[in-house]
């Protein structure tokens, strides 16, 4: 099996994607914290019917994490054991999902507002994102957020990439609702976020 990587989230991507958000630095209509999602004509095969968690988008290009297309269900210690903790004694399955195509190694957990730790950054006010085996630790000792989604690789646009693919009708956005996220049924969830898209772009 590859290893897999946790880190602190600065390193993962370009630290201005990441660091606490400056009104100075954002665009006028940043999308962190909106869903993408995928035209029904996407002819990218890696984006087909995918949704996306925007959680950085400013000046410098955008990054977000795919969240409904799930890999397979790995028991937690396993993942520990991956990521290079010695740690394995926690119980419990997750369900991993491929976040994006860019450096698949890299794992994030996005999660509810109840928990941070190292590594953590506001995607909104109601959902986070942490890049730190810790948090692995802790979901697995029940000290964890009440909602989580594990991810390996994420998806990247460089500077203003994203905002031509928004004028090209390739995404489609909608705000970043906590039950799409982390409650509907994966099957249906470009269905659902799809009915709730924005119509005015």
């Amino acid at each position: 099996l590859r290893r897999l990587i946790f880190v602190l989230t600065a390193i993962v991507v370009p630290e201005t994607f990441l660091t606490a958000a400056q009104p100075q630095i954002l665009i006028d209509d940043s999308l962190a914290g909106q869903l993408l999602i995928a035209s029904p004509t996407i002819r990218d095969p890696r984006f087909d019917h995918a949704v996306i968690l925007v959680v950085r988008h400013n000046h410098d290009g955008a990054m977000g994490i795919v969240i409904n297309m799930p890999t397979d269900e790995r028991p937690l210690a396993n993942i520990l054991e991956m990521v290079g903790e010695k740690d394995t004694n926690v119980t419990g399955k997750v369900q991993l999902f491929a976040g994006g195509p860019v450096q698949t190694e890299l794992g994030f957990v996005i999660h509810s507002s109840d928990y941070r730790g190292p590594g953590t950054i506001d995607v909104n006010e109601r959902v986070l994102m942490t890049s730190n085996s810790r948090i692995l630790r802790d979901i697995g000792n029940n000290k964890g957020p009440q909602k989580s989604l594990i991810a390996f690789g994420y998806a990247g646009w460089a500077a203003h990439q994203l905002d031509d693919e928004l004028r090209r009708r390739v995404w489609f956005t909608t705000p970043a609702d906590v039950n799409l996220i982390f409650d509907e049924n994966r099957e249906k969830l470009w269905e659902s976020a799809y009915a709730r898209r924005a119509r005015d772009l």
